[in-house]
């Protein structure tokens, strides 16, 4: 399939510049001011702004298993439909992928019903450090270790595991980081003072506060210096932890790398009183001074990766009492809008935007030709409306359990196409399952 894209403003790069371009065979071919070829499929971007395909380095799309939550070929769909072109994806399903085996059936499912390009972690416990080290470093994007328990039970807290973990891996590890034994404390603290039925979403961020955070990623990065290990801490959410990060290198010479999800750039905890449970994550959304360190550490590249933790659960068990709902929240179909309300309210660029979603999980992570609009790489872009508002509602939410915490907001920004390894997968609102997405490769240098 061959698609020419005429008359778009192309933010690549750290620049923004007027162009055509010309796709053959699943990559970009020609990148030009001008280009006369015809093509199967035109688009006239009418002046609109292309993006590279967003990079989403941490979602749950919940299969095998949990698929009453949500699964790939439904949530890929309402990836693709948000500009989010390629995805890794956690193991914290049902059974967990901890298994070379139960890995390879992961990726047999994506190969099959997702419709965005996609990668799965391997998943550590603390007794299975021979399984995990089998991993090719080549086609699997890292090993997901959890320093912190969340939905799911594959808590790491051996020492011992840790430690050879960090030690013998030959490929990134990405680590959940809150301290089990500060949690267990905590939520103890406040059952005992509070009464479990008298326990909301507001304190959520009191039982795992930041205390929980800072010990255990000051631990991760700890084992990463001693052992020169690449690590990737996902969803730093607290501004003590940013003193752990360095932003004296280029992001491709750090081997401790870091990412913050939208929303806890978004949210705070004066959001609980209106949305409760709703916003019960781990780790947890928590006070705005917090919201307001993490913005400027992005923009100063302390905090390298934008990314969406998309953890959905359904409706009936977000409503149940706080002890009893899971933590999580669905959120990918929409990180571009609420990255943009941050452009118009002049908090970051496109350009930065585009770093930060596209260009920097590429760098991290070492994903071969992606990332970026480049002539040779794969096709991966979305054509997008940034002055348009989307309101978020139900009856246009593509995940499978059917809800949003945004639902109701004006959002900036609209996502008018997006082409998948080539194959235009969205378009003018419909989607095009003629074509899965493709396993993504990762460059394999220590």
């Amino acid at each position: 399939m061959s698609i020419l894209i005429r008359n778009a403003r192309i933010v690549n790069r750290g620049m923004i510049r007027e162009g055509d371009i010309l796709i053959k065979n699943g990559r970009i071919e020609k990148i030009d001011s001008h280009i006369t070829a015809s093509a199967k499929t035109e688009i006239d971007a009418n002046g609109h702004h292309v993006l590279p395909g967003i990079i989403d380095d941490q979602v749950h799309f919940r299969e095998p298993g949990l698929t009453h939550k949500a699964n790939i070929f439904s949530e890929s769909r309402a990836a693709v439909a948000g500009g989010v072109t390629s995805f890794m994806e956690m193991p914290n399903v049902k059974p967990p992928s901890t298994t070379q085996e139960l890995l390879a059936e992961k990726y047999a499912i994506g190969a099959r019903t997702s419709l965005a390009n996609y990668s799965f972690f391997m998943g550590a416990t603390n007794d299975n450090l021979d399984e995990v080290l089998r991993t090719n470093a080549r086609d699997v994007c890292g090993i997901k270790i959890f320093m912190g328990s969340s939905t799911g039970n594959m808590l790491v807290d051996s020492p011992d595991t840790l430690d050879q973990l960090f030690k013998n891996a030959h490929m990134l590890i990405a680590t959940h980081c809150e301290d089990e034994a500060r949690i267990r404390e905590r939520n103890e603290q406040f059952r005992q003072q509070f009464g479990e039925q008298n326990l909301t979403a507001q304190h959520h961020p009191l039982i795992r506060d930041e205390q929980a955070c800072w010990l255990s990623s000051s631990m991760a990065v700890d084992l990463a210096k001693r052992h020169n290990t690449r690590l990737h801490i996902l969803h730093i959410s607290t501004a003590e932890e940013l003193a752990l990060f360095d932003n004296s290198k280029p992001l491709a010479e750090k081997r401790i790398t870091s990412e913050v999800c939208v929303h806890h750039l978004h949210f705070s905890a004066n959001d609980y009183d209106r949305l409760g449970n709703l916003i019960k994550c781990n780790p947890a959304i928590k006070a705005a001074r917090h919201k307001e360190a993490l913005f400027p550490a992005l923009l100063d590249d302390r905090l390298d990766v934008i990314a969406t933790d998309h953890a959905p659960h359904t409706w009936a068990e977000k409503q149940q009492p706080y002890v009893d709902a899971p933590s999580g929240l669905p959120l990918m179909q929409h990180s571009l809008n609420l990255m943009l309300g941050f452009y118009h309210q002049g908090k970051i660029s496109l350009e930065r935007i585009v770093e930060k979603m596209c260009h920097a999980p590429a760098i991290a992570f070492r994903i071969q030709e992606r990332g970026f609009l480049d002539e040779g790489a794969w096709a991966d872009l979305s054509i997008v409306d940034v002055n348009a508002s989307t309101v978020c509602q139900k009856s246009s939410l593509l995940y499978h359990c059917g809800w949003s915490p945004l639902e109701g907001e004006t959002l900036r920004g609209k996502v008018l196409s997006t082409v998948v390894s080539g194959h235009l997968a969205w378009h003018d609102g419909t989607l095009s399952e003629e074509k899965m997405g493709e396993r993504l490769l990762f460059d394999t240098l220590i």
